[in-house]
C-alpha cells in the first residue's frame, strides 16, 4: 500500500491526527529513520490523541455558549477588585468541580463577575468538563417553554448532567412560585454531584429576600451555599476604567 493510500485510509477511519503526523514524518526526510517502527507508530498515536483532545475542548467551549470570550490567563489583577490570584489559581485546578462544589461570585455592576465566571468555565472546558452559561431569565424561560411542550423532565435530566452550570444575573429577576419550584428542582438534582456558579450583583445575605418565599428560599440556598466557594468583587466598574483608558489613549 502506498503512502497516499495509507493517508486516505486513515482519514476514512477518522484518524486525521495520525494522517497529519504521518505526512510530517514523510516530509522530514531522514529525521525519523533512526526510530524503531513501534516508536514511529507511537508518535502517530500520540498526535491522534492530542488532536482528539483538542476537538473535544473546542466542542465543549462551543456548547457552553459563554457570554464572553475569557481565559484565566487574561484576568486583570492590576486594578483593586478584591480578586486574589492565589484563590483563582486554586479554582483553576478544578478540584471543586471534581467534588461537586459550587461557586458564588458577587460584586457591583461592571466589576468583572461575568468575565471571571466565563474564564473559569472556559478553563473547565479545557480540563474536559461540560459547561453551560445561562442568564437567569433565559433559563427560567426555557423551563417554562419545556413545560408547555412536554420536554420538562428531559430538560431537568440534561441540566443535571452538565458538570458546571453558570447562572448570571441571579437575584435580579422577580421570581414567581413556578420559578422558585423550577430552581429547587435544578438545585436538588445537581446538589453534591455537579457544580453551579452563581453570578450576582446582590451580596449573598440578600439572596434569601430576593427569592421571596421563606420555605423555598431555605431549600434552594441550603443546597447552593453550604459547600460553596465565594468570590466577592469590589471596586469601580471595569467598563468605566477601561473607558477612561481608551479616552486617554485617544487624547494622547
Amino acid at each position: 500500500m502506498t503512502t497516499t493510500m495509507t493517508l486516505a485510509r486513515l482519514r476514512d477511519l477518522r484518524l486525521g491526527g495520525m494522517a497529519q503526523a504521518l505526512e510530517r514524518q514523510q516530509e522530514q526526510v531522514g529525521t525519523y529513520d533512526g526510530l524503531a517502527f513501534t516508536e514511529r507508530l507511537g508518535l502517530l498515536v500520540e498526535q491522534e490523541c492530542l488532536e482528539r483532545e483538542h476537538r473535544k475542548q473546542e466542542r465543549l467551549i462551543r456548547h457552553a455558549r459563554f457570554k464572553l470570550r475569557a481565559t484565566v490567563q487574561d484576568i486583570d489583577y492590576q486594578h483593586s477588585r478584591n480578586i486574589k490570584q492565589a484563590q483563582v489559581a486554586r479554582l483553576a485546578q478544578g478540584e471543586w468541580i471534581e467534588r461537586g462544589q459550587n461557586l458564588l461570585i458577587t460584586g457591583p455592576c461592571g466589576s468583572g463577575k461575568t468575565y471571571l465566571a466565563c474564564a473559569l468555565g472556559h478553563n473547565a472546558c479545557l480540563q474536559g468538563y461540560s459547561v453551560r452559561y445561562y442568564r437567569l431569565s433565559r433559563l427560567l424561560l426555557e423551563m417554562t417553554q419545556a413545560k408547555a411542550d412536554g420536554s420538562y423532565q428531559k430538560l431537568l435530566v440534561r441540566l443535571a448532567k452538565i458538570q458546571v452550570v453558570l447562572i448570571d444575573d441571579w437575584g435580579l429577576e422577580k421570581l414567581t412560585t413556578a420559578h422558585r419550584n423550577d430552581l429547587l428542582e435544578i438545585m436538588d438534582d445537581r446538589h453534591g454531584s455537579t457544580s453551579t456558579v452563581m453570578i450576582s450583583q446582590l451580596p449573598t445575605d440578600e439572596w434569601y429576600a430576593a427569592i421571596g418565599d421563606n420555605t423555598l428560599a431555605d431549600a434552594i440556598l441550603d443546597r447552593l451555599m453550604h459547600n460553596a466557594h465565594r468570590l466577592s468583587l469590589k471596586g469601580e466598574s471595569m467598563r468605566k476604567i477601561l473607558g477612561k483608558l481608551t479616552e486617554g489613549e485617544h487624547l494622547s
